[in-house]
């Protein structure tokens, strides 16, 4: 990180108990409720929105006993971490220039399937218009925004914190804790909890509603490493706790009443079923039970009746240029949406729509492929069998009989199939 990028005081948005809850004092308070014994083999079980808890705490005894069904899975899982023990911690703040706010702790990206149409020259140096094209990255979009810092916080996390829960080694969770608290709680380093700026297109628009999205596939994941640090993880102390807290409900409450958000709720593709999710998980994190169980039941449902064919294709994520890639993503989300649900008692699994559409139907539509039995005849940019692994393992979880049969002819992501110790899909590519 840079060290001489301006600093700036943290907008008083959340109030005062934002800033109560990140005070020196505070930051070395002790950490929260849950506590291990001498061996570090008791800890309480984690509230985690999307996987289950009780699933996760009775693997961890399983995995410190010794079982040899999980050590390779964890042994994987440790490699993996230990990429992220020298990296980081990451901040918005740390980019050549904010946002059109003037903040640096405004998060800003850019659309990544824009390019520029004209030779960029002296009248117009960033080559305007930008065009379209669908799939392909534009590698200018990573460059001065927070895009690639954020994804490293929110990849990093889930795995280091997986790793201290499974191993006991306390540098995971510290280095976890320590990742959160720049990026999120830290006034001097902290996000402000919007996206008002994410996706922007040059010469255009400064930020689009679909710039949610940067934050949809992995923050999930980060909710259910807070709550597994929430068990007694060194280095996460009731400051850090509060301020997280705060800092989820304030984005929470934009993804519900902003435009932008309101907007991402009424897409009618996989960026309406992130959205869904995300409101959902979070919501359950902060205690809104309610409202995470009215967004799991009507709108999982809804967008399961609009989204999946009675032949259980997704149409929308079959016409773009990387049909494969958006099928199992769009799937990621509905399956952490259904484990949101399952906790708050909404199953979405048994939902059919007025043609018979479900979740499950959607699965059997892509296991041929995913089993390399067939060939995807759709198009694709770029095909990874190993991208339907944890839908297929999600839908066996919920007794799919298919699925089940599937899961020896999967292929495992690069690094290792991590489902069995973290059983809750998440897309791989």
């Amino acid at each position: 990180m840079s060290g001489n990028l301006p600093r700036r005081p943290v907008l008083a948005a959340l109030g005062g108990s934002l800033l109560a809850a990140t005070t020196p004092a505070s930051v070395s308070a002790a950490a929260g409720p849950g506590r291990s014994d001498r061996h570090g083999s008791r800890l309480a079980v984690p509230e985690t929105p999307v996987i289950d808890g009780r699933r996760l705490s009775a693997l961890r005894r399983r995995s410190l006993q010794g079982d040899p069904a999980l050590r390779a899975t964890v042994a994987a899982l440790v490699v993996q971490a230990d990429a992220w023990l020298t990296q980081g911690p990451w901040t918005v703040t740390d980019k050549p220039r904010p946002a059109a706010s003037g903040d640096l702790h405004d998060y800003l990206s850019r659309a990544p399937y824009f390019w520029a149409s004209q030779p960029k020259t002296p009248e117009n140096p960033q080559g305007c218009p930008y065009v379209e094209r669908d799939g392909e990255r534009n590698p200018e979009a990573e460059i001065g925004t927070d895009r690639v810092d954020a994804g490293n916080v929110l990849k990093s996390v889930p795995l280091l914190t997986l790793a201290w829960y499974y191993t006991n080694k306390r540098e995971y969770g510290t280095h976890a804790a320590r990742i959160l608290r720049t990026w999120f709680v830290d006034p001097e380093t902290r996000m402000n909890p919007n996206l008002d700026y994410a996706q922007g297109i040059p010469c255009k628009n400064d930020g689009r509603s679909i710039g949610i999205i940067d934050f949809a596939q992995y923050y999930t994941a980060n909710l259910d490493a807070m709550a597994i640090l929430d068990t007694g993880a060194p280095g996460w102390t009731r400051g850090d706790r509060a301020g997280m807290r705060a800092w989820n409900t304030a984005y929470l409450d934009w993804l519900v009443n902003s435009a932008f958000g309101k907007q991402e709720s009424a897409a009618t593709n996989n960026h309406g079923t992130y959205a869904a999710m995300q409101i959902a998980g979070l919501a359950l994190a902060v205690g809104d039970r309610d409202l995470a169980r009215r967004t799991a039941r009507d709108q999982g449902r809804k967008l399961i009746d609009s989204q999946i064919a009675p032949d259980g294709s997704q149409p929308r994520e079959l016409a773009r240029t990387r049909s494969w890639h958006y099928s199992h993503y769009n799937l990621a989300a509905f399956c952490r949406l259904a484990s949101v649900g399952r906790q708050i008692g909404v199953d979405l699994w048994s939902h059919q729509g007025p043609a018979g559409q479900s979740l499950f139907k959607a699965v059997e539509f892509v296991l041929p492929a995913a089993t390399g039995q067939t060939e995807w005849t759709h198009p694709e940019l770029d095909f990874l069998r190993y991208a339907a692994s944890d839908i297929v393992h999600a839908a066996a979880d919920a007794g799919h009989g298919p699925s089940k049969s599937a899961l020896p002819l999967l292929q495992a992501p690069p690094g290792g199939d991590l489902y069995p110790i973290r059983p809750a899909a998440q897309h791989s590519t």
